[in-house]
């Protein structure tokens, strides 16, 4: 063989190498268990007849927690997720929840942390935005079906499941996500450990508010993670991740959001840098822990957009400083809709944010 034909198979190897890598990559991360909710338009919203009772799963959702289990996904099959039109062609919205459940039947729960991850292929970025739980929306599909009084963005999954949260989001924010991947408290510990642990920084205040949540996840999960006897520079397993994110008390939900990215951005670099051999494994470990409508064709080609974005990542949180109120009773955060969302459609689609 000559010298240009190997290089030939050489070049062809390796492209094929990236595209596997990458494939592998974004199945792990926003893999999980397929699980096929219903996407409508506006028109068919009021007529669609659906006969699912909200079960759709495909990993275990019978085992207690402490058995390895998992809480199965909450879909309503009164609120179907409600097509919209992507907006760029060039960038894919996915979010990206946990659900503040305590077991595998508490299903109709609230969510506790909502992220976009908003993959630009043209301009190569991924940029993570953290939706704060506590903000004030008009919770409904459409504009004729919502509700008229402020209620708090993190009840929607618990009133209408996956498709009213999602259709409350992008009514609110004009947004236009149609794809998700759902993990609780014990997935997203399983997550970590699976990547190896995460490097994180602990303040010394943090230490005794995340331990608190290290023994309540304990009791959870049937785990024994240790408590952390230290602040600085540490790798935390899974339980000790997900139980510092979940701090909140000791500053503010705005940190804990923050928290949440800092989490996320660690295990996208952790599995990114791996080898191949090893995210094919961590692929075959992570099969069913976690919930997702999108199947391979959509990995694929999150994999390939994403995949130069990945040393690009970015972070935002809506609501912005400065863009809300506080109403206190019941206490939550009341947005300028008009400016925030323009800012937050200039920040997601702009070229300006390169």
């Amino acid at each position: 063989m000559n010298k240009a034909k190997r290089y030939i198979i050489r070049v062809v190897a390796a492209v094929l190498g990236l595209i596997i890598g990458a494939f592998l990559y974004f199945v792990y991360i926003f893999g999980g268990t397929y699980v096929p909710i219903p996407i409508v338009s506006e028109d068919e919203y009021e007529t669609i007849a659906l006969s699912n009772d909200g079960s759709l799963t495909g990993g275990d959702v019978s085992s207690d927690w402490t058995q390895g289990g998992h809480t199965r996904l909450y879909y309503n099959p009164d609120h179907p997720i409600i097509k919209v039109e992507q907006k760029d062609p060039n960038v894919e919205n996915i979010l990206v929840f946990g659900i503040d459940s305590r077991g595998v039947n508490d299903y109709k729960c609230r969510t506790d942390a909502m992220i976009i991850v908003s993959i630009n292929k043209k301009l190569h970025t991924v940029k993570l935005i953290s939706l704060m739980r506590d903000t004030g929306v008009y919770i409904g599909d459409t504009a004729d079906t919502a509700k008229t009084n402020l209620d708090k963005l993190n009840a929607a999954y618990a009133y209408g499941g996956v498709g009213l949260m999602i259709n409350t989001i992008n009514r609110s924010f004009g947004l236009d996500i149609q794809r998700f991947v759902m993990l609780d408290f014990g997935s997203s510990a399983d997550l970590i450990d699976l990547v190896g642990g995460v490097t994180i920084d602990v303040s010394a205040d943090e230490v005794k508010y995340a331990n608190h949540f290290i023994e309540e996840m304990n009791a959870l999960n049937g785990t024994n993670s240790p408590l952390l006897t230290s602040s600085g520079v540490q790798t935390l397993d899974g339980i000790q991740a997900t139980s510092w994110a979940r701090i909140r008390y000791l500053d503010s939900d705005f940190v804990r959001t923050s928290r949440q990215r800092t989490i996320a951005m660690a295990m996208m670099n952790k599995v990114a840098n791996m080898t191949y051999i090893r995210q094919a494994q961590l692929l075959n470990d992570s099969a069913g822990v976690f919930e997702t409508n999108m199947v391979s064709l959509d990995l694929m080609r999150v994999a390939r957009n994403a995949l130069a974005g990945i040393d690009n990542v970015q972070e935002y949180r809506v609501p912005a400083d400065g863009l809300y109120t506080v109403q206190n009773n019941p206490w939550m955060m009341k947005i300028d809709f008009a400016t925030q969302n323009q800012l937050l459609k200039d920040y997601i689609w702009s070229d300006d944010h390169e």
